[in-house]
């Protein structure tokens, strides 16, 4: 099964890349995800646990970086075992371009396929099943990237009075302003 859709995400292509490849990210990001390992450029480990119909399991695997062109696409390779619940294994193909007011385009192609008993619920339960799953992990994405509405209303505040300092009653920078900010 193949799934394709663009998001637009407010934030520069520089934070999107680096966010494909934070592991803090990609945990928060995986529906699921009791723990992830590893680098990049490495790899990572994963302990995933999902309901799929009436079977629920817990899928170890690893996903891995694939035809990466810095700053702009790449792939996540990934393969899970769920022990008696079969397994599960696809590839998401990730392509950025820069778009209106400094924002990111994100495109995806997402491949995905199973065996074992999940086979056995029907093509119905899993091509839903897994289109919800990558739209959750891109949703996710996207808000773990861009920043809070608040604190972006905030800064518009601050950059108008001329002052950009953080006051204690505005709201916190999320990891990618206190990573990228000076």
């Amino acid at each position: 099964m193949e799934l394709t859709e663009d998001r637009t995400i407010n934030a520069p292509r520089a934070t999107v890349w680096a966010a494909l490849f934070d592991p803090e990210v990609l945990k928060a990001c995986v529906p699921g995800c009791q723990e992830l390992t590893g680098s990049a450029e490495e790899g990572f480990a994963a302990v995933v646990v999902q309901k799929v119909g009436p079977v629920k399991a817990t899928f170890k695997g690893a996903v891995t970086m694939a035809d990466v062109v810095a700053g702009e696409s790449c792939t996540l390779v990934g393969e899970g075992k769920g022990g008696a619940a079969g397994f599960a294994k696809g590839e998401a193909r990730v392509a950025l371009q820069d778009a209106e007011d400094g924002a990111t385009t994100l495109s995806y192609v997402v491949d995905a396929k199973v065996g074992g008993k999940l086979a056995q619920l029907g093509s119905r339960i899993v091509d839903g099943f897994a289109r919800k799953m990558a739209q959750d992990f891109f949703t996710r994405f996207q808000e773990q990237v861009e920043p809070p509405k608040a604190e972006a209303e905030a800064e518009a505040e601050d950059a108008d009075e001329g002052d950009s300092e953080q006051t204690e009653d505005a709201p916190k920078k999320g990891w990618l302003k206190r990573t990228f900010s000076s």
